[in-house]
């Protein structure tokens, strides 16, 4: 008789969004000719940088002509994508080797997978609030997990505990708060790691949006992290990639646990489970790292950099606290009034038809916050918080 993994019973209710689409839902059904401003989401809106098209219809051309057919290529990602990314982490002044690069469709798919390798008995550390994916994966595999407060009394950049963990979830700059960690707090990670035989998983989805030269945008520009860490990285929001799919992680061989290349294990799991990204988007991604394709990804980026300003100075204006928004696509602020997430979350779509996202859907700790994206087109960010200051000024 077959029999189902129980831990998945242990789940909670992915209740946040459909909350929010059942409550956007009877807005619109009361005032239908209401224009919403949707700030909750992470999706990009801009088109994807144009080496990047021209890119992938030359590679659909060459489909088509068999001297230049693309069947099956390698799991673990084609050798020109690789030497890419090789060369974009060498201009952070990071050295990779080729084959410690790993091509996948997105950095969500790893972060997820990456526990496939690991005892299920490890302890896990993640810090609260936090992008989903890490606690919902573990609980899945029925790991015991552990939780590192991340409050406004740390700048939501939290040093190390005074207890041992297995694997350390680490997201910088963050989902949903924004912040990022500083040199500093970084070697603090990896000098614990490394001291407690604890491996870093280390998620880099929004590293591009990091200006401040003072602010690692690797954990590998980190002396001793090769020997401890794991990078998760994402086309996604540096070159407009959330449909088209693909990213990348970073597996050094100097890291082993037990004795065993990591490197390795992970080699092993995706030519077994994975049959890699598609030609076509690879050769996308390589345009994107390439000189113009960096620039053209910076223009987009620096659109919603200039969002994030915009909401940040409205909230400035108002007194509000938040942190985020200056080297992070995501505005993480406290609710007015002491109003709860989801309460104010009410006030927003009510008061000014605009959506955002409750902190309570990423942790206890992200009660009495919220977290507004800044991907949206400029007229609606501005709109958005002229509609936000009349409603706050009543």
């Amino acid at each position: 008789m077959a029999k189902i993994n129980k831990n998945f019973q242990s789940l909670k209710e992915s209740y946040l969004f459909t909350e929010m689409g059942n409550r956007i839902a009877a807005y619109v059904q009361e005032h239908p000719e209401a224009r919403i401003i949707r700030m909750g989401i992470g999706d990009v809106t801009l088109p994807l940088p144009q080496i990047t098209i021209d890119a992938m219809k030359k590679a659909a051309d060459e489909q088509a002509d068999a001297s230049t057919f693309r069947g099956y290529g390698p799991e673990q990602g084609y050798d020109f994508l690789r030497n890419a990314i090789k060369e974009y982490y060498g201009r952070l002044g990071v050295d990779v080797a080729l084959d410690e690069v790993f091509v996948n469709e997105g950095a969500k798919s790893d972060v997820g997978n990456v526990t496939d390798i690991f005892a299920l008995d490890n302890v896990v550390l993640i810090p609260d609030p936090v992008y989903p994916v890490y606690v919902d994966t573990n609980i899945m595999s029925g790991r015991e997990i552990k939780y590192v407060d991340c409050t406004r009394e740390n700048d939501f950049a939290p040093l190390p505990p005074d207890y041992p963990a297995d694997l350390v979830y680490l997201c910088s700059p963050n989902n949903p708060t924004g912040a990022a960690f500083t040199r500093e707090q970084l070697e603090a990670w990896v000098n614990y790691a490394n001291v407690n035989g604890a491996v870093l998983l280390y998620d880099a989805a929004y590293e591009a949006f990091i200006d401040d030269p003072a602010l690692p945008r690797s954990i590998f520009e980190i002396p001793g992290a090769e020997t401890c860490a794991i990078e998760f990285c994402s086309l996604s929001k540096t070159a407009g990639f959330t449909g088209t799919r693909c990213g990348y992680s970073v597996i050094p061989h100097a890291l082993t646990v037990d004795g065993v290349s990591v490197n390795k294990l992970w080699l092993r799991r995706q030519t077994t489970k994975f049959n890699g990204v598609p030609y076509v988007i690879q050769r996308a991604a390589e345009a994107a790292f390439s000189t113009e394709g960096v620039t053209q990804c910076k223009q987009n980026i620096s659109h919603y950099k200039e969002n994030a300003r915009v909401m940040a100075e409205t909230l400035d204006a108002l007194g509000i606290y938040y942190t985020g928004g200056v080297n992070s696509p995501y505005i993480w602020m406290a609710c007015p009034d002491n109003m709860s997430s989801w309460d104010f979350f009410d006030f927003l779509l009510n008061q000014c038809g605009v959506v955002g996202t409750p902190g309570e859907g990423f942790g206890k700790n992200g009660e009495g916050y919220f977290r507004l994206s800044a991907f949206g087109t400029r007229e609606n960010t501005i709109e958005a918080m002229d509609r936000l200051k009349k409603a706050l000024s009543k």
